[in-house]
């Protein structure tokens, strides 16, 4: 029996190790195994890392010293939503009542607000959802409607929680 193999020429990465079957005309069977090498890519080519963005988070009343608390987080541009973000870096998001009658990122009930401070030119623009619930102030967003990033832009963006407890 003859093989035919050949190359793409591209490696994966994280590759668990896996057996494959394969049965020949003749009904007998040939097991094989890949397994992941700890190199990404081949020799002499560097493997484009995509854009990250960096998140600062500041809670809605300052401590006993004056100052806010802050919290901090990266991102691949594009792939996320904030609130999505947050929650993977149990970063407080809801006031008492959002935490209990939260929509589950429907874009549904509006209790997932927050402040964007800087940076507002790295996530998409407000969508419908987000102007039929926010009346206030341009810089407020629905944490479940606003994507960090574009997949092609790299920064920083500096959110405010829950500013409707600001003073």
């Amino acid at each position: 029996m003859a093989s035919l193999g050949f190359n793409l020429g591209f490696y994966f990465s994280d590759v668990k190790n896996q057996r494959h079957r394969i049965v020949s005309g003749s009904g007998r069977a040939r097991v094989f195994s890949c397994s992941s090498s700890s190199q990404a890519s081949p020799p002499g080519i560097s493997a484009a890392t995509p854009p990250e963005i960096e998140l600062e988070f500041f809670g809605p009343k300052p401590g006993s010293d004056g100052s806010y608390p802050a919290d901090k987080a990266k991102a691949v541009s594009g792939e996320k939503l904030l609130r999505n973000i947050m929650q993977e870096n149990k970063i407080e998001l809801y006031a008492t009542y959002g935490k209990v009658m939260n929509c589950g990122g429907g874009g549904s009930c509006g209790t997932c607000i927050v402040e964007i401070l800087d940076g507002r030119d790295l996530l998409n623009e407000r969508t419908d959802t987000e102007n039929r619930y926010l009346k206030k102030p341009e810089s407020w967003r629905l944490a479940c409607q606003t994507i960090v990033g574009n997949k092609e832009n790299s920064g920083k963006v500096v959110v405010q929680r829950i500013p409707q407890w600001k003073k």
